[in-house]
């Protein structure tokens, strides 16, 4: 059962860093692809590559070696790191709602609202943001005493799955948890919601049929990503301890920290022809250079 748990994870994660890689070297080299839209979906594939590299790379070495002890400062530095990722994609993901609405909403004044300097911006405020939430989580969860039981009953460090063993009255801690999270996850979810609420006003306002196809197309992709990974974190972070088992958490935690970061870029190139074309271009380049 290890050994086959073991080659489905590798089999994923290889999958997930190889087509993360490709998006982020097709983006950075077909030029047609140099767009704010595009910039951000590096930024996010560049964000999957390490988050789920924080957590995965030490599960395949429990399966395969039976590594499954991990120190204090490990625990502490897998949770920051996990936590950060995190929340920085969730930040990353609502702001990428806000191109898709000026995109469609306001296409004449695009290249003003969505210029290099304000994406560099989205991209330093999901990562600050993100920097804040995992460093505030970290320090309080650490902070408590865990004198019992050491065991996790998880595949690596998570608030909820630490919060079990700590000897000490946590009530507190997770009403702010509950907080960090409406600021993390549902205000980000609401601004989505609004974006597609005015984008989706826009589309049926369109007479050109091509028009609306081509706008649905990139939104269902974002659209898609977005429940694949706040759905669960919602569950995770947002749900009380009650409504939790060891088992379920693992279902839900393996789903955004190993099949999430596989499926984006499959999700956004099936049925993007501007990034088809830019992977086709550069598979014809590679098998020029064979030839030659």
């Amino acid at each position: 059962m290890h050994l086959f748990l073991f080659s489905m994870v590798v089999v994923i994660y290889t999958l997930a860093m190889a087509g993360n890689t490709a998006m982020v070297f097709l983006i950075w080299a077909d030029a047609r692809l140099h767009t704010p839209m595009y910039f951000l979906l590096s930024q996010l594939s560049f964000l999957d590559i390490f988050f789920t590299s924080v957590t995965v790379p030490k599960m395949i070495a429990g399966f395969l070696f039976g590594w499954t002890s991990i120190s204090f400062v490990g625990c502490g530095a897998q949770m920051f790191f996990f936590m950060f990722l995190g929340a920085a994609e969730c930040l990353l993901l609502a702001l990428m709602a806000y191109d898709r609405y000026v995109a469609i909403c306001n296409p004449l004044r695009y290249p003003s609202l969505m210029s290099r300097q304000t994406c560099l911006l989205m991209v330093a405020t999901s990562w600050l943001g993100g920097s804040i939430n995992a460093s505030i989580q970290t320090a309080l969860t650490l902070q408590f005493p865990y004198c019992g039981s050491r065991r996790i009953a998880h595949f690596f460090c998570e608030v909820p799955s630490l919060l079990r063993l700590a000897c000490a009255d946590t009530a507190a801690y997770e009403r702010v948890l509950f907080v960090t999270g409406v600021v993390v996850l549902l205000v980000p979810i609401a601004f989505i919601t609004t974006s597609y609420a005015l984008i989706l006003a826009a589309v049926l306002g369109m007479h050109s049929v091509e028009g609306r196809q081509k706008a649905l197309a990139t939104c269902s992709s974002h659209l898609t990503v977005v429940n694949l990974f706040y759905g669960p974190l919602v569950y995770t972070y947002m749900l009380p301890a009650s409504y939790h088992s060891p088992g379920q958490d693992d279902v839900v935690s393996i789903f955004y920290t190993v099949l999430t970061p596989m499926l984006n870029p499959v999700i956004y190139s099936l049925r993007n022809k501007e990034v088809t074309g830019a992977m086709k271009k550069v598979i014809g380049k590679c098998g020029v250079g064979r030839t030659a």
